[in-house]
């Protein structure tokens, strides 16, 4: 039952739901939120596009974009001291909001884990074959190619069964992960500004403080570059995801998600800032707006800033696995969150109840890991053979609507579960009303917008036509559409077949945190 600080502050009970408890520390919770975003991932796919909608101003819009990503992190940070489970959003959102919120947020943070896993594993497949071919790999370069697809297969059930050993094995694999992607991403920052003001190649474009000045940018290219931006960030709430296996975990799992989005912000301004001055942002050569190499800036414009022989052919395979062991990671850290959301639902009564088994040895979910990345692979091998595998690209950008959705809905129940309390102090008030309500507005009107936008087949690389209206839908809007039909019917499955949850009975404001079963 609910209980109260004495001052006055809502603490839920929590007990053990039998995850491995204490086995990741500040260091590991950070190393893993940092890891889920994918930082040189996620600059690879999307550098482009925001450049092509804003120029030089990239690094304002990064900046921009890292402020909603900090407020929804505080609104995350305050609701995991009062209520530190794995279920997160489908927690909290249900505690403020009732049954029908909260599972909708369970539902989309599962949903935007998933459908991100195949551009990841495509990503992976691609990179393994550049990395032993060489760049000019010829079965690399066809990202819908069968061996492509094989690679990423066997690389999701490899990180499927990584996250069923154990939290612990996680946590290290992703250290060295990490270390790999910061080291190059930085190596890469600081030799390409050397050159820039060495040798000038052509191109290059000093870094000015304009680029950080809003003057005579289009507000539709403002709200467009902010929107992809926010993918970029998406991912550190990962570290809360893991809170029952954290040390101190009312306390360290919301520090590590709000230090990581700061860590975000640095590593983007270093890097955007340095790739920018190095390639311009040009259509040509290796400049950024250049459609020869629209989802993949890094490696190309890396090559370019450390040569081709020598010691800098070495650092061009460095480079490329730098952004294989980014996918690695993301696949690996989007598995994890996936299972515990759904072994947090399981635990509550709102998904069936086989998706709660904990394996006593290895002290992970279990059919919830097992399932999270066989679903991956069933949903990767069609999208890969569909219209030439451009489905795998629109996949990626409807996410953009259930991360606004599901950080947003936090932020709301932040505010809400909190209510009463606000005006005990200036700090209250800010912490938990202002600045995570603040991060919830912006989050839910960039949803409202990409919703729109989704629906215009022009922005999405497939589309359908709907037959008798000639109505042309955006793939992006189908794909999201698609897997919200997919919540509703589950949710109408577990609301006649499993009512408790959904009349309150099994979670509510004043319920304890209940132990899923251990599996024999």
């Amino acid at each position: 039952m609910a209980t109260f600080t004495p001052d006055m502050q809502p603490v839920e009970e929590s007990r053990d739901k039998g995850l491995k408890t204490g086995a990741l520390g500040l260091v590991s919770s950070i190393v893993i939120g940092v890891a889920s975003v994918a930082p040189a991932y996620s600059l690879a796919a999307t550098l482009f596009f925001v450049v092509a909608a804003v120029g030089l101003k990239s690094p304002l819009i990064a900046v921009l974009a890292f402020v909603p990503m900090l407020l929804c992190s505080i609104g995350f940070s305050e609701l995991n001291k009062a209520d530190p489970d794995c279920g997160t959003t489908f927690i909290w959102g249900t505690r403020a909001f009732g049954p029908a919120a909260g599972w909708a947020g369970g539902w989309a943070t599962v949903a935007a884990d998933i459908l991100v896993m195949a551009s990841l594993a495509q990503v992976a497949g691609q990179y393994g074959f550049f990395l032993f071919q060489g760049p000019n790999s010829s079965i690399g370069a066809n990202a819908s190619s069968g061996w492509v697809l094989l690679v990423g297969v066997l690389w999701i059930s490899a990180m499927t069964y990584i996250c069923y050993r154990g939290i612990e094995v996680s946590a290290r694999f992703q250290r060295v992960l990490l270390s790999i992607e910061v080291i190059m991403l930085m190596v890469l920052s600081v030799t390409a500004l050397v050159k820039v003001y060495v040798s000038n190649p052509p191109g290059a474009v000093h870094p000015s403080f304009s680029w950080l000045s809003p003057a005579h940018l289009p507000l539709s290219a403002f709200v467009s570059g902010i929107i992809l931006m926010l993918f970029i960030y998406w991912g550190w709430d990962t570290a809360l995801s893991v809170n029952e296996e954290t040390a101190d975990k009312s306390r360290t799992p919301g520090r590590a998600g709000i230090i990581s989005t700061i860590l975000l912000l640095v590593t983007y301004g270093i890097v955007i800032v340095a790739v920018q001055s190095f390639a311009g942002v040009g259509a040509t050569g290796v400049g950024l707006t250049n459609p020869a190499h629209q989802f993949d800036v890094l490696s190309v414009t890396g090559s370019a800033i450390f040569g081709s022989s020598g010691v800098g052919a070495v650092f061009s395979r460095l480079l490329i696995l730098m952004v294989l062991s980014s996918a690695a990671a993301s696949t690996q850290t989007t598995i994890l969150p996936a299972a515990r959301t759904a072994l947090s639902m399981a635990a509550y009564r709102a998904l069936p109840q086989q998706f709660a088994k904990i394996n006593p040895r290895y002290q992970t979910p279990t059919v919830s890991t097992i399932v999270v990345g066989v679903i991956a692979v069933a949903l990767y091998i069609p999208l890969n053979f569909i219209s030439g595998g451009n489905p795998i690209a629109d996949a990626v950008t409807a996410i953009g609507l259930y991360i606004a959705f599901y950080y947003g809905l936090a932020a709301f129940s932040c505010v809400w579960y909190y209510r009463s309390t606000l005006m005990n102090s200036a700090r209250d008030l800010w912490m938990r009303g202002i600045l995570p309500l603040a991060g919830g507005l912006i989050m839910y009107a960039a949803g409202l917008y990409s919703l729109q936008s989704d629906w215009v087949a022009s922005n999405s690389y497939t589309s359908w036509t709907v037959p008798g209206l000639q109505w042309q839908i955006g793939g992006i809007f189908i794909i999201a559409a698609l897997a919200a039909l997919a919540g509703v019917i589950s949710f109408i499955f577990m609301r006649v077949t499993a009512p408790a949850f959904f009349r309150r009975q099994t979670l509510s404001r004043e319920t304890a945190v209940r132990i899923p079963e251990m599996e024999l």
